[in-house]
């Protein structure tokens, strides 16, 4: 019986020796395991130093070396932020150099393409190359936009002064473009700045008129704002101190936009400014900048008169020209002096009596009197191509909409502020001929100043977001 007793104490003991053995290895491996945890998540807690402290020695007691494992920890960390920051940079790097490279691949794409002049390549996207300055270029150019142009637009401010806009009134197409970009479903967006093209600053000029303007034409609430908030971008993000602003546009309706965009001088020099008032007197730069047109939308919608019909096509037009408008800038005193009620073929009011309809006046003439105001922009333009009224150009400094792309004198009559005495003169001497293919051809430029919703291809949206397209290609970033 003590025998067995024995035995069993014996085996019992070598148990509890293989036990606390394995249970050691246990917890060995479970803290190298937490600490190669913790290391890959950079996550440490350390305690006091002297309780981490360990001795390396070399070849005696007086080389001895006193290392701190918290220390050597650091490091580590130090070394792996290092190269992860170096490669997050070279990945950026690389990103953007893929951005610069499928420009330059569009640039000779287009170039290759506006050499050719057959038509059969362009022809079913438009129709009527006489209107276009290298129909088979921009055609070639359209497609390449699709395919690559990215807009990245900035989220930062709140509504309505950003993120918003007009879209039922003179400056509609303010609202509207904003409306577009702010879309989670426009193709045209990024939320990958590293993918971008460009930058839309997205504050409403005529809204920031309506809730900051406070009489007496003083427009410094407005430039502060601007100020304000292209600080604030500038802070958040690297892109505008990256080019100064040369890849970042903005978009403006209001007359005061050319006034709002001295907020910032590089927004002013460099930036791309995209404006209804484009006064190349007062600073724009058709070479970078780009013309808005102005297309009034009382109600969101054009006026049942100006949409395109059968009876609108067939209208008779017994008037010659026609034009009835306020008397203010230096063009209109001009005109109304001359012909201000003097001729029954060309009907020129100050104001419309109210018992007479504008529209149907534009309907009714062959030519409508297109002068600037205050500002040059002016909508009577795009309601005389809406009403099948040759547009008659009477301006100053204006740098007409898509005139990169586009063919005024082939749907348009540009005429000299000096020649406005003449004005019957020059109409009468243009032929039925030359008339008709004139207004054949602004029956067919129509849709490329009518904004739709949702936007259809070289409508008025995509022909303004292809100049801003233009002005990228141009711009050549290292």
């Amino acid at each position: 019986m003590n025998k067995f007793q024995n035995r069993v104490t014996r085996c019992g003991f070598m148990w509890i020796c293989i036990g606390s053995i394995a249970l050691v290895l246990l917890i060995s491996r479970c803290s190298t395991s937490f600490f190669d945890y913790s290391l890959q998540k950079f996550e440490f807690s350390f305690p006091e130093e002297n309780e981490l402290r360990r001795n390396v020695y070399t070849a005696g007691e007086e080389n001895r070396v006193v290392v701190d494992s918290r220390h050597v920890s650091q490091q580590i960390l130090s070394v792996r932020s290092t190269n992860s920051s170096l490669q997050s940079k070279q990945e950026k790097l690389n990103r953007r150099k893929l951005v610069e490279d499928g420009l330059a691949k569009a640039r000779a794409s287009i170039l290759k393409a506006a050499s050719n002049r057959n038509t059969t390549l362009f022809n079913i996207d438009l129709p009527n190359p006489e209107i276009y300055r290298n129909p088979s270029g921009l055609h070639r150019s359209y497609l390449e936009m699709e395919k690559r142009f990215k807009v990245y637009v900035y989220e930062e401010g709140e509504p309505p002064l950003v993120h918003d806009g007009p879209c039922k009134s003179v400056y509609a197409v303010e609202g509207r473009f904003i409306t577009e970009m702010e879309k989670k479903t426009t193709k045209f967006r990024t939320y990958d700045s590293d993918q971008a093209h460009v930058y839309f600053l997205p504050f409403s000029v005529t809204w920031l008129v309506r809730y900051l303007y406070e009489g007496n034409y003083n427009v410094k609430p407005l430039r502060t704002f601007v100020s304000d908030y292209i600080r604030l971008v500038s802070t958040n993000h690297p892109f505008w101190n990256r080019t100064n602003g040369a890849d970042h546009f903005m978009l403006a309706c209001h007359d005061w936009g050319p006034l709002t965009s001295q907020a910032n001088k590089d927004l002013f020099n460099t930036s791309i400014r995209v404006m209804c008032n484009a006064n190349s007197s007062e600073g724009f730069n058709p070479k970078k900048d780009v013309t808005l047109p102005e297309i009034k939308l009382y109600g969101g919608e054009v006026d049942p008169k100006l949409r395109l019909s059968k009876s609108l096509t067939d209208s008779p037009r017994p008037y010659l020209g026609f034009f009835a408008g306020g008397v203010h800038g230096p063009v209109r005193p001009i005109l109304l002096n001359h012909w201000k009620q003097r001729d029954p073929e060309m009907p020129v009011y100050e104001y419309l009596p109210k018992h007479l309809n504008y529209y149907d006046f534009m309907r009714s003439s062959k030519f409508c009197f297109c002068p600037s105001g205050y500002e040059v922009a002016s909508p009577r333009v795009t309601e005389a191509i809406y009403s099948e009224c040759i547009p008659v150009i009477l301006s100053v400094n204006f740098v007409l909409p898509f005139t990169d792309v586009l063919r005024w004198e082939t749907f348009a009559v540009l005429v000299d502020v000096s020649e406005i005495p003449r004005l019957k003169e020059i109409l009468m001497s243009i032929s039925d001929e030359k008339y008709e293919w004139l207004k054949r051809n602004l029956r067919d430029v129509r849709r490329h100043f009518e904004l739709n919703d949702p936007p259809k291809r070289f409508d008025a949206f995509h022909l303004t977001l292809h100049s801003i397209w233009l002005r990228r290609l141009n711009l050549k970033l290292t």
